[in-house]
């Protein structure tokens, strides 16, 4: 068994001011993804400061679409409860399914002021995308959040105000895989140019599957539970449609020539 690490939420602190390693790892994501993708921004006709802007649209999506997510799936009840706790988003609380749709909003809005194919720009964002998604799962563990089941494999750990029993670091199981491993497999597929939509939907398929398997060991929302049979969650129910769309888009894109813009 492991000890939980103690680390304080709260980064970095004067008088009143306070930042949170929650909303750092947002910064992570975003600065990686603003790298990452000047790097290749010249491959669908953009410019280094396109990407600035790309990234600056998108993280708008990201936190409104997160937020807003968050409280339709999940805290409804917290939000009538308490209006104002809708805007303090370094206290944790965002859905990736969301964040998700805000940033496709942006990235239509994006792509037709640029003259891109939608799916050219979500191919090119895709791989820039699971940096942040796991620095947000850091994040999450920072915050106490997101704990597993009761587990007596070796590296199970108690998490803070949950008693003693070892349970499943599930926040740093997503972190590995929806960060490391799913920004690997994407970036790699993406490194030449592919069949419009292939990388996309890599991207929903993959980050589908991964979610899916770490609802087994992740406890749901206390305010929610288990919504069926006793295992199925709410994460679950969410992430299967992406799978499918995932599986559609490459299916889909299998008929598709490759992408000359990228």
């Amino acid at each position: 068994m492991l000890s939980y690490p103690d680390i304080d939420p709260v980064a970095i602190s004067l008088g009143p001011f306070q930042v949170h390693w929650y909303g750092l790892m947002y910064v992570v994501g975003f600065v990686a993804a603003l790298l990452l993708g000047r790097r290749r921004a010249e491959r669908i006709g953009l410019t280094r400061d396109d990407i600035g802007d790309l990234i600056f649209y998108a993280a708008i999506g990201v936190v409104v679409g997160g937020r807003l997510g968050y409280a339709l799936f999940y805290g409804m009840s917290q939000w009538f409860a308490d209006p104002l706790w809708i805007f303090r988003v370094w206290d944790g609380g965002m859905s990736f399914h969301g964040g998700l749709v805000g940033v496709l909003f942006a990235a239509l809005w994006f792509a037709r002021k640029k003259g891109l194919a939608f799916f050219t720009l979500t191919d090119f964002v895709a791989p820039l995308v699971p940096i942040g998604l796991g620095a947000g799962r850091i994040g999450n563990f920072i915050n106490h959040e997101l704990p597993g089941r009761v587990t007596e494999l070796p590296w199970g750990m108690p998490f803070p105000g949950m008693g003693p029993e070892p349970r499943h670091p599930s926040s740093l199981y997503e972190a590995f895989l929806e960060g490391v491993v799913l920004f690997v497999v994407l970036w790699w597929v993406s490194a030449r140019p592919r069949a419009r939509g292939l990388v996309s939907g890599l991207f929903l398929a993959l980050y589908g599957l991964f979610r899916f398997l770490v609802e087994f060991v992740r406890l749901p929302d206390a305010h929610i539970g288990y919504l069926a049979f006793g295992w199925i969650t709410m994460g679950m129910l969410l992430t299967l449609p992406m799978i499918a769309a995932g599986i559609a888009l490459i299916t889909w894109s299998r008929r598709q020539p490759v992408d000359a813009k990228f």
